[in-house]
């Protein structure tokens, strides 16, 4: 099968490979159907993730249909359109059982999938502990409804939740890239008082003022006194940093209001620095770290209702032949690029509803 395969750090290549098997009871074996780019990808590619394995096939967004199922699989059959979520989770250990499941004690546990081991951007996938990381997609949501509901939905969606939303609050979200609007559309379910958008790129910023007409969106330079302006304690009640520059977490604490909640989704490509003097006495709530992607059956559950719809976010399409292409795209923001979907056209008689 062809595999989009980290060959070493800033080289990616489509090669071939053997169709993966079964190793455990609980694996399942998915056929890709749609597949997509996310920018940890780009994250391996830059060598900016350690733990990234050279030689796995990259790739942790994608939907597609079950092929075979370990034994021990028992909520997922072949012939089931499922989604992947980023992360392997066994369910079982004092992280699972807490809710945090990126924090899995199992070998494969948290994100390994595309990064520790062998991803999606390729006709199939082995997908260990499946009775916990596939979610059966409902009759009558396409694939492109539900393609990012393992990874940047799921971001959105934890991000939104732990943040501690109130109908009176002000949400900044810092940076408007596929995983910002993923958080948008989450944090509008919570129906706070405003929510302002910051993001430096004009296109998106457009893109965000076209499709949600009643968030307040404004660039860096102006951020800070549009946050005050739309506040009613000086600064935003809750911020949520999904950009990931050294100036957008510095932005994430200055527009914080004092005991405001500060929430960082962004992965960077170098460490940050706490400027703790600066912020003495701001008296912030820091949360941060990687997604703790187990609320997807809701989240398809609220896409199958018409309250989510992330499929504005497709702005490109390519067959998974011409995934060079769509990595150029894509990591050089280029033609008003969101977000991209990835069809399996090496294989034939794939269809999506």
């Amino acid at each position: 099968m062809l595999a989009y395969t980290y060959i070493g750090k800033g080289h990616f290549g489509l090669t071939e490979k053997p169709v993966p098997e079964l190793q455990d009871p609980r694996d399942a074996i998915v056929r890709v159907t749609l597949g997509s780019i996310c920018t940890s990808d780009l994250h391996i590619k830059h060598g900016s993730v350690p733990r990234a394995v050279p030689g796995i096939t990259v790739g942790h967004e994608m939907v597609g249909i079950v092929e075979k199922t370990g034994a021990e699989v028992t909520n997922v059959r072949p012939g089931d359109r499922v989604t992947v979520n980023v992360e392997t989770f066994c369910g079982e250990c004092f992280f699972c059982r807490n809710g945090y499941v990126n924090n899995c004690e199992d070998p494969d546990g948290g994100w390994a999938l595309g990064c520790r081991i062998d991803g999606g951007q390729a006709e199939y996938v082995r997908v260990p502990h499946a009775g916990q990381g596939l979610n059966r997609i409902p009759d009558g949501v396409s694939d492109e409804q539900a393609l990012f509901t393992g990874d940047i939905l799921a971001t959105g969606y934890w991000a939104a939740r732990i943040s501690e939303i109130d109908p009176d609050d002000t949400v900044l979200i810092i940076g408007a890239g596929p995983t910002g609007i993923c958080t948008l559309l989450c944090v509008m379910l919570k129906s706070p008082r405003r929510i302002i958008v910051c993001e430096k790129s004009r296109e998106r910023a457009a893109f965000v003022r076209r499709h949600y007409p009643g968030v307040v969106v404004t660039g860096p330079e102006n951020c800070a006194a549009v946050v005050s302006e739309n506040s009613l304690h000086g600064g935003a009640d809750v911020v949520i940093e999904v950009a990931g520059s050294d100036d957008t977490f510095r932005m994430a604490w200055q527009c914080a209001r004092p005991n405001a909640i500060v929430t960082v989704v962004a992965l960077y490509d170098h460490p940050q620095t706490l400027p703790l003097p600066d912020m003495y006495g701001k008296n912030l709530t820091f949360k941060t770290g990687g997604v703790d992607g187990c609320d997807c059956e809701e989240i398809l559950r609220l896409i199958a209702e018409g309250k989510i719809d992330t499929t504005p976010l497709i702005t490109h399409r390519f067959g998974l032949s011409q995934i060079d292409e769509a990595y150029r795209v894509f990591e050089n923001r280029l033609d008003g690029v969101i977000k991209v979907a990835i069809s399996n056209d090496t294989q034939t008689g794939v269809t999506t509803p």
